[in-house]
């Protein structure tokens, strides 16, 4: 369109060009000068004025069309950049098969869970060699992610390839805050992960006088320790279900399976508050700010917001990176309005200059935006029953490299025993998971208070 505008443009340019010549040469006849120009001369003279003034008129209205489409290419690109910055392509294949395709797949005629159990209930051979190959498959296609599938015994397998992106690459719905941290595979035979840390530092001072001592102060040093957590789950199916199905049952059950564990493991994440597993919210020495009103309003919580970032600059020295709350808070910024009536939280697109958020996308969860500076991330994990009246919210604001997240890979076992007397089969899955939270405290902020209440639309 701007290719064809701009064509035109010039074509009016040349146009107007030839009118000027021919105006200017009825006026430099050799005659014009010593008489009046004739009737014909004057409706000529007027004819070539009039198209000049319509070709004007025609090229200052292609001229706006061209300003309005290079500022909306630029608001796009804006948008664009926005977008590519903070928002993780969870669409995009962990793993590239290019010869033979996965043992277990969605629509495939394998059932992980049918050789779930006649591997390690009935000794069936050509099953143990599905899930053997199958493990050699998940164990490739996630180097890539520097996930392992180390950890646990000879008695589990590891599911599907398909399950375990499901588990930790594409369930990013239920696990947004869990997914923003830093990732470090979780490492095998160890039920806890300290990490050292500096309690204080050496010391550098102005030498009082040549050839006198220099300042000597010893550092001290320390560690902070995360626990390894189990997350597990189990399903009881019918016997009849795993012989004599005729569909495979692994893509619900398994679908089912991830999204739960997604939610949870993001709540650990978010709010777990016990020794050596604390989530964000319950970090000892995190910077908390207090936002106590009982008519608040969102001028009053972005000043809020400020002193959370300007905290983390503070005391961490170093710039936090990400903002996390909860879809309804973001909705209740989204919708609120200056003393002109003029929306707060504007979408990028319109590039707004008095906003003081800007909307880049329309999720329930996940990036949504910015705020001074900071890519806005909504959670519905984020808990909406804290404070006195148990009907606050939070709002966190993180340096999202100090805190770190260890992570294996889901196991899986079937046991027939327990439920022998019903003709059904248990099925267990697992996960382990280390959070470490409190090595940084400093590099985490907590805004709270009355101001944070469910909002009124």
């Amino acid at each position: 369109m701007l290719a064809f505008l701009r064509k035109q443009m010039q074509e009016l340019l040349e146009q107007r060009a030839a009118l000027k010549t021919e105006l200017d040469g009825i006026l430099k006849e050799p005659t014009a000068e010593k008489r009046d120009l004739s009737d014909q001369e004057q409706t000529a003279f007027a004819e070539k004025r009039d198209a000049i003034k319509k070709t004007d008129t025609d090229m200052d209205t292609i001229q706006a069309r061209i300003d309005e489409l290079v500022d909306e290419e630029q608001r796009s690109a804006k948008a664009d950049e926005i977008r590519s910055k903070y928002q993780p392509d969870s669409a995009k294949p962990a793993v590239t098969v290019t010869s033979e395709p996965e043992t277990y797949r969605k629509g495939g005629k394998q059932s992980y869970f049918r050789d779930l159990y006649r591997a390690q209930q009935v000794g069936d051979r050509a099953a143990m060699d599905r899930l053997q190959r199958n493990d050699a498959e998940v164990a490739a296609g996630l180097e890539k992610r520097a996930l392992t599938t180390t950890d646990g015994s000879a008695g589990e397998f590891v599911p599907p390839l398909w399950m375990v992106q499901d588990y930790v690459a594409l369930a990013r719905a239920g696990r947004v805050v869990a997914d923003q941290v830093q990732h470090q595979p979780l490492p095998p035979g160890t039920d806890s992960i300290s990490l050292p840390r500096l309690a204080s530092g050496t010391a550098t001072a102005e030498q009082a006088t040549q050839n006198s001592t220099l300042q000597n102060t010893d550092a001290t040093a320390g560690s902070v320790t995360a626990n390894v957590a189990t997350i597990a789950g189990m399903q009881v199916v019918p016997q009849q279900l795993i012989d004599q199905s005729p569909i495979n049952m692994d893509e619900i059950l398994l679908a089912d399976l991830a999204a739960d564990y997604a939610v949870k493991l993001d709540t650990f994440v978010i709010s777990n508050n016990a020794a050596g597993k604390r989530g964000l919210l319950n970090v000892s020495g995190l910077n908390a700010i207090t936002y106590t009103d009982a008519s608040p309003t969102v001028g009053e919580l972005y000043s809020k917001v400020g002193d959370g970032i300007q905290q983390i600059h503070t005391g961490r020295l170093l710039p936090p990176d990400k903002i996390f709350m909860h879809p309804r808070r973001w909705a209740w910024m989204s919708v609120a309005l200056d003393t002109q009536g003029r929306p707060l939280v504007v979408p990028v697109a319109q590039m707004p200059s008095n906003a003081l958020a800007a909307l880049d996308e329309v999720v329930s969860e996940g990036f949504v935006g910015t705020m001074q500076g900071l890519p806005v991330y909504v959670d519905p994990n984020i808990p909406t029953g804290l404070g006195a009246g148990t009907n606050e919210d939070r709002i966190l604001e993180v340096r999202s490299q100090d805190i770190i997240l260890f992570e294996g890979t889901p196991k899986a076992e079937s046991f027939r025993e327990t439920k022998a007397d019903q003709l059904s089969v248990l099925l267990r899955f697992y996960n382990y998971a280390a959070l470490h939270s409190e090595r940084y405290p400093k590099a985490i902020s907590v805004v709270s208070g009355t101001g944070l209440i469910a909002p009124v639309f």
